[in-house]
């Protein structure tokens, strides 16, 4: 079955006919078919695509990406712990919300959402307050499309002893890092992102020094990282409860098609000239990026909405949708504008098609020609 639409948003995401077609079949949860065959080796699989070094393992976890960053921020952190978050948008701001609900003390370092953070001031704060275990970052801040120097934050952390939490939601798979040589402790990503699979469930890869340290601490039951990593580990790649069985033999599909592509290099080369090809044309009709070039992502670019007194985001939409595209709305606090993603089975051709349908679509300029 055929896409009504492109999926332009960064994720959900639009995905092959054969990651689709993979969940037309039923699995068996105990059976080693599905634990051994499927489920140990994805999780192999996404260690050796995050880096080349010994010590990391995988866990898979259910629910939303942001089930994971609960399940890691909720187990990774001891009683006696004090988390910093960078903060630059709204998934920055989701970690300091997670640890609140957990009673988590949490220092914020919140630079705005059209700014990369103040490293002075991150130093400044881990210096001056010993009391900060765990640092957390956000890579690609889907909020406005900016990347985060993770680089820098992780060797800052590193410096003086912390533990570092990576929010890799939307670039894990699509822009090539090594976690290992970044020596990130914690690293969350999702289904439904780059490795182009559908939602349903997410995984943290981890230090299993690290990881093994998270017994006791969680918080929560179905959130327990540590028991779901133990439970895999024992029991050749089985939950510990309800696994989302589909959705994980689609994501299955979809790493083999992200090989078939050439590895993340590759896919990230193509999201790249998405991107470009995105701003160049927008840029031609007359759109303006939230964000100046060196902070942009190849994920999700910002656009500000057209000032006209006539245009409005939801007739806009309906109007692409209508020609096969979905966009999505803003989400910055400051800025009227909306945002395009890059990523998924999305191609250059279907980013050319995307600004002349979007070039149809501008009814407040055509209102202006026939004025």
């Amino acid at each position: 079955m055929k896409n009504e639409y492109l999926l332009l948003t960064p994720g959900p995401l639009s995905t092959s006919e054969s990651v689709r077609e993979a969940m037309l079949k039923d699995w068996c949860t105990w059976d080693d078919d599905y634990n051994k065959e499927i489920v140990e080796v994805i999780r192999t699989k996404l260690v050796n695509l995050a880096t080349q070094q010994q010590g990391y393992t995988s866990v898979l976890m259910q629910g939303s990406g942001t089930a994971s960053v609960e399940a890691t921020i909720g187990s990774a952190i001891d009683k006696n712990g004090k988390l910093l978050v960078i903060d630059n948008g709204a998934y920055g701001a989701r970690i300091a919300q997670i640890a609140d609900y957990l009673n988590i003390p949490c220092h914020v370092v919140s630079p705005g959402e059209t700014s990369r953070p103040n490293l002075n001031k991150v130093e400044t704060a881990l210096a001056s307050d010993p009391t900060i275990s765990h640092v957390a970052i956000v890579h690609c801040e889907t909020t406005t499309g900016m990347l985060n120097p993770i680089k820098d934050v992780a060797e800052l952390a590193k410096r003086h002893n912390k533990t570092v939490i990576l929010d890799a939601m939307s670039s894990f798979g699509g822009i090539p890092m090594d976690i290992g040589e970044l020596d990130i402790d914690f690293m969350i990503s999702s289904a439904n992102k780059c490795i182009q699979g559908v939602p349903g469930f997410g995984f943290v890869i981890a230090k299993q020094s690290e990881l093994e340290k998270c017994k006791g601490r969680a918080r929560s039951l179905s959130l327990d990282l540590y028991d779901q990593w133990h439970c895999m580990e024992a029991n050749h790649g089985k939950w510990r409860f309800t696994s989302p069985t589909h959705t994980v033999r689609a994501f299955y599909q979809a790493l083999l098609e992200l090989e078939q592509e050439g590895g993340i290099e590759a896919r990230h080369q193509r999201y790249q000239t998405n991107q470009k090809t995105l701003v160049k044309g927008m840029r031609s009709l007359g759109f303006e990026t939230l964000l100046s070039d060196d902070l942009h992502s190849p994920i999700i670019t910002s656009f500000y909405s057209p000032t006209d007194e006539t245009y409005q985001f939801k007739t806009f939409y309906h109007s692409l949708k209508e020609k096969g595209f979905v966009i999505y709305p803003g989400k910055v606090s400051n800025a009227d504008c909306f945002r395009i993603g890059n990523i998924g089975e999305v191609y250059p051709e279907d980013i050319e098609r995307l600004i002349v349908a979007i070039g149809q679509s501008m009814y407040w300029k055509q209102a202006e020609l026939v004025a």
